[in-house]
């Protein structure tokens, strides 16, 4: 892991380099999450251009951030993702659900893109949308009520949430992330996400976007996507078949195609 020190906080991200001359992608994940969510498009992507995917705030191998939840969070995350971004030169952000925000609070913050000189070329959505509702149900267990803690957990791996039809590694490795960064981060997470809503925003996005969708989604189904690609300037969707909220774990090759089809269409 490499790291970058910032805003008094030191952020770690994972970087594959093979060599590949196109744009270099930064990838962010969702809530609970870490860089790790994004080891396949680390390890295959790489042949064509430097990946890497960031740990933010609180998760995984970077410090945390004492932020509340919402704007402040979100605001607290982009600065994680910019300063990763400086460091490895990226031209693409790619965001999963909460990531899919932070890429979107990013982009509608000019004043912060300029600071920190990073130039975005183009931007991918997996998971996500322009508003990113959470169930009563959940945040109230995430709160501690109603079985607590365990009970969200169990709740987010049922079929057809985080995944479609998992194996009982991914499944174990997922909940393992979302246990070690634990309960006040996890709720700090779905409760930013809960807050977030720039549908009314999208309008100001001027690089081109890609959402991909999982085919079996329930926690951001497609018609999130195809809002998202609908009313940006330059905004295009697609379905990734036999794969749900974390389509880019559980169905690879699929969704390595897909992105990548994209970004050469782009010349990027």
């Amino acid at each position: 892991m490499e790291t970058v020190t910032h805003d008094g906080r030191t952020t770690a991200y994972r970087v594959e380099d093979r060599g590949g001359d196109a744009a270099p992608l930064l990838c962010v994940h969702g809530s609970g999450g870490t860089h790790a969510v994004w080891k396949s498009q680390l390890a295959r992507l790489s042949r064509e251009r430097p990946v890497a995917a960031v740990d933010l705030s609180g998760h995984g191998d970077s410090d945390d951030v004492d932020a509340e939840p919402g704007p402040e969070t979100l605001r607290a995350y982009v600065d994680d993702v910019l300063a990763v971004a400086g460091e490895v030169e990226a031209g693409v952000l790619a965001g999963n659900s909460l990531g899919g925000a932070v890429v979107l609070t990013a982009l509608l913050d000019r004043d912060a893109l300029a600071e920190s000189r990073v130039d975005v070329d183009a931007a991918v959505f997996a998971g996500s949308g322009a508003k990113l509702a959470v169930l009563d149900e959940l945040r109230d267990w995430l709160a501690g009520g109603g079985g607590g803690f365990d009970r969200a957990v169990e709740f987010l791996h049922r079929d057809d949430m985080l995944f479609h039809d998992p194996s009982d590694r991914e499944r174990e490795f997922s909940e393992a992330a979302m246990r070690e960064a634990g309960r006040a981060v996890v709720e700090r997470d779905f409760l930013s996400c809960h807050t977030f809503d720039v549908r009314g925003d999208l309008d100001a996005v001027d690089v081109p976007v890609f959402a991909l969708t999982g085919e079996y989604d329930r926690l951001t189904p497609p018609d999130y996507h195809e809002y998202l690609a609908e009313h940006v300037q330059d905004g295009a969707w697609t379905t990734v078949p036999d794969a749900a909220h974390l389509s880019m774990l559980e169905a690879p090759e699929a969704f390595n195609d897909e992105l990548g089809a994209f970004l050469a269409e782009r010349g990027l």
